[in-house]
């Protein structure tokens, strides 16, 4: 075998010009698959980063009519649907996966929000005691809510940090008031996310899906929510998985538990249920249909391997014509059928492997400079490659089985004669 891959590189080497314009197909065929799948797996790795954010795996569960998100803004609070309960916490705590579990409620658009005269039109968040830490929150200045903030009605709010930039600009925000439908509630603190995270934003598809709110966001403790809106409001669900696989199961299983638990049978019937917001089923749907239009490209790119195996095989014919003496001579010194058809194969397998190895290499520094110039997320696969330069090499087999196959078939004498 070595000895066939040493004649196969001799012969390669001689004819540098004819293996280099032999081999231009495959090369050009693996580059282009090669920096195909390179974008693929980085706008893959990209959807899936934006979406998940700054990595604490969490799962929103909430409620929907229908296919739609229920606006408690709108429709008020749902006949049939209690509210969670610490016991609840504790349950849901303790299904396969879940890290921590938190209650919160919500406004997107904050209705009657202002300081002094200045309009907020961010979120207004109710949270639990286990918000912060589920969502990844740290304090950045003032102090946090207590267990007193918790346990009683206290006018008390924290901000984050685009809230404090919208509302204060670079004032300093700790004891101020800020009116809510009316109600003055106090700044005690500000909080920041514990692993700051910006999402690639290209196109206006990307910042609908991942731009956060501009104004930013208002938290008050959840005791504290019905001086705003109403009371006995059912709580959303914020649930931290263990790891970034567990999140779809995890979601799953605690949107079961809540439309099992919490939910009135004849309300589900109705259309009202609890969902959950599974990021990671999203970025696979994405993924998805950004795979099926790259993988039409693949498909195309790989013309150009079989333009390649073509060329290849042709050559070897060539090689075979130009090579009939010595056939003949090695056969009539004892060489066998299979020797001689080994020795075009390897030749075959060694040209395109070769071709296989040049054009990954194109692919690579291809998608590279794609990359810097388009502004396009790349991310190179090892088996893609090793995939990529096997295939070359298979490549090489099947169109050189049949230069080989006439090589090992020549009769010496006639081949003898022919020179």
């Amino acid at each position: 075998m070595f000895s066939s891959i040493s004649q196969a590189l001799q012969s390669i080497i001689s004819h540098k010009l004819r293996s280099f314009l032999t081999m231009l197909g495959i090369i050009i065929g693996i580059a282009a698959i090669i920096s195909i799948i390179s974008t693929i797996k980085g706008t893959n790795e990209q959807i899936k980063e934006n979406l998940i954010g700054a990595g604490n795996n969490v799962v929103t569960v909430e409620l929907y009519q229908n296919d739609m998100e229920y606006e408690m803004m709108y429709y008020g609070n749902p006949a049939g649907v209690l509210r969670g309960t610490a016991e609840d916490n504790e349950a849901m705590g303790k299904l396969s996966g879940v890290k921590e579990v938190s209650f919160y409620c919500k406004r997107e658009y904050a209705d009657r929000a202002y300081y002094r005269n200045i309009p907020f039109n961010g979120s207004i968040y109710g949270v639990d005691e286990h918000y912060f830490d589920v969502n990844g929150y740290r304090l950045r200045q003032g102090r946090g809510f207590t267990d007193r903030d918790f346990g009683s009605v206290r006018k008390n709010i924290l901000l984050d940090t685009v809230a404090v930039r919208s509302l204060f600009g670079t004032k300093d925000p700790v004891g101020e008031i800020i009116e809510l439908m009316g109600e003055p509630f106090t700044v005690i603190g500000v909080l920041e996310r514990k692993r700051e995270f910006q999402p690639n934003i290209q196109t206006p598809e990307d910042y609908e899906l991942y731009a956060p709110a501009e104004d930013g966001t208002i938290f008050m403790p959840l005791k504290a929510w019905p001086v705003v809106y109403r009371f006995d409001e059912p709580y959303s669900v914020a649930v931290s998985a263990k790891s970034t696989e567990d999140m779809t199961a995890v979601g799953k299983a605690v949107e079961n538990y809540l439309n099992q638990n919490l939910v009135a049978e004849t309300v589900v019937k109705s259309g009202l249920s609890y969902r959950s917001n599974d990021l990671m089923e999203r970025a696979e749907q994405l993924q998805a249909m950004s795979n099926t239009t790259n993988q039409q490209l693949i498909w195309i790119a790989g013309i150009s391997l079989l333009v390649g195996g073509v060329g290849v095989m042709n050559i070897m014919l060539v090689s075979v014509t130009e090579r009939t003496a010595e056939i003949g001579l090695r056969k009539a010194v004892g060489a066998k059928h299979r020797r001689i058809l080994s020795q075009f194969l390897v030749e075959a397998a060694v040209l395109t492997g070769l071709g296989g190895l040049i054009g990954a290499g194109c692919g690579i520094g291809f998608s590279q400079l794609l990359s810097r110039v388009m502004e396009t997320p790349t991310a190179i696969s090892v088996p893609a490659i090793m995939g990529a330069v096997i295939f070359s090499v298979l490549i090489g087999l099947l169109f050189g089985l049949l230069p080989a196959v006439k090589a090992s078939k020549l009769n010496p004498i006639e081949a003898l004669r022919r020179d």
